[in-house]
Parts: C-alpha cells; structure tokens; sequence
C-alpha cells in the first residue's frame, strides 16, 4: 500500500487528482497511530495493516487531510464501533478532516459494516465510512483496469475464490499465478510499480511446493529477457538476492536463539 498509494487513492476516490496533490507526496503516521491506541494488546503484530496517512490536498482550505485505511480479514462484530473509536481518537488530536477506507479481504459474504449508530437518551451519533468487500469484485473488470492498485485486489480476489477451494489443483492455481504475472508484466507501468507489484503477487500467493515456486520465479524470469525488460529484469534478480539473505540471516537468527533455549535446558537440568 505505501509503494502504490496514489495508485490506491486514485482506485478508491474519483477525480482524486483533483482531489489530492499526488506531487507532495505522502506520509505515513504508523507510529502516531500506535501512539493513539495505547491500550490495544500487541498493537504491532495485530494491527500492522492499518494506516494512516497524511495528504495534501488541491481543494479546500485545509492545506492536508487524513486518509485511515482499515484492512479488515475476519469476521468482528465490534468493528464499526472500533473504527469510529479510531476515527474521534484521529480527529480529535490531529483537528484535521479525515476520511476512512475499510477493505475487507474476508471470505463471509455478509460481512460488510459500514455503519456505527449510538442512541442514549436523545444523544445519537450516526457514523458512516467508505466500505470495499473484495470477494464481491468481478475479475473481469479488475483485468481490464489501467490501475496498478487494481493487480492488488486481483491478487487477493482469486486467493479468496481459489485457494484452498475442494477440487482446484495446484496446477490451476499455478496457471492462475502466471497468468496474473503475464498480465501484469504485459501493462504499461513503471518499473518499479511492476517489481513492487510482483513481489505481492510472489508472497501473497504462496505455493507450498518449492519447486512451484521455483518453476514460477523461471517463469517470470522468462518474460524479461527481451532488451526493453532487462532494467526490470535485473531489479528482480536483486531483490532475489536480497531476499535470499534476509531469508538466511533469519535462520541463523532462529538457529542461535534454539541453542541458546536448549542450552539454558541443559543448564536447568545440571
């Protein structure tokens, strides 16, 4: 989402354009909002797809705004009220217009809240934010979409379709996979949107089968060896690489940490 946000905001608000100044950038309040919500248990590890982020507008007369986006994967019967908690917790520190986009990536199809409602005694509140439910998106038209962000929903859209599903082969999924890299590769994006974009597309649809995985990295690579793919060819062989390392120092990371749980064992028993 950081990579691609004027891709998002672009996919999710018309004539965002207008609405936005894409040129100043973005910046993203990760650790203000940790900061908001000091009695939320593991916030990191549990909330780490929310964000908020501050744009700066072209309209009106505030010179920036809030855009809190709540990515929402399961089933929560308190999550309107915890989202209007969010937003007068956001508006009241920051007194600054601010906006909310929930995308839920669950599969219960009626699952979708978009409304927090509070009555007591004549004292009401009527709390209404943008909404997205992916599994309710036709692949056709996110195929056909000229958004980059569009790649992203797609991803997900055929994980929540497919994956796991009785009767799908991981043949199909496979081919799936391919043909979602092919499509991606065949649009006229940046580079760098294409490598930042593959990249979801290689861990968000994960094969357990490495030589899957394998097969499919071949594959890509494959596609990019003509003259005008090598820049693109040769950020993915990096990044490759790159993950390759972060890979290993992990193992080695988690290897010294066993040895050391074993070792304090051994000295208990002693």
């Amino acid at each position: 989402m950081e990579n691609l946000f004027d891709d998002f905001l672009r996919f999710f608000f018309e004539k965002a354009d207008e609405l936005f100044d894409m040129d100043k950038g973005f910046q993203f309040l990760d650790k203000e909002l940790e900061q908001l919500f000091p009695d939320v248990d593991n916030f990191q590890a549990s909330k780490f797809v929310d964000k908020l982020v501050k744009v700066y507008t072209r309209t009106g007369k505030e010179e920036w705004m809030l855009v809190h986006v709540e990515v929402q994967g399961y089933y929560d019967v308190e999550f309107a009220q915890r989202v209007f908690t969010y937003f007068y917790r956001i508006l009241d520190k920051y007194s600054k217009p601010v906006t909310v986009v929930a995308v839920f990536t669950d599969k219960n199809k009626c699952f979708k809240p978009d409304t927090y409602e509070y009555d007591c005694l004549g004292t009401t509140i009527h709390f209404r934010y943008n909404t997205y439910k992916i599994l309710e998106q036709e692949q056709a038209a996110l195929e056909k979409s000229h958004n980059p962000f569009s790649i992203v929903i797609l991803t997900v859209l055929l994980a929540l379709k497919f994956s796991g599903k009785k009767g799908i082969s991981e043949e199909y999924l496979y081919s799936l996979k391919l043909n979602l890299a092919r499509n991606l590769l065949e649009r006229d994006f940046p580079k760098e949107k294409i490598r930042n974009l593959m990249f979801f597309l290689k861990f968000y649809l994960h094969f357990a089968n490495n030589a899957d995985n394998l097969n499919f990295e071949n594959e890509i690579y494959g596609f990019t060896q003509n003259e005008n793919d090598m820049d693109l060819r040769e950020m993915l062989l990096e990044y490759t690489k790159k993950e390759g390392r972060e890979e290993g120092r992990e193992e080695g990371r988690e290897e010294g940490r066993e040895e050391g749980r074993e070792e304090g064992r051994e000295e208990g028993r002693e």
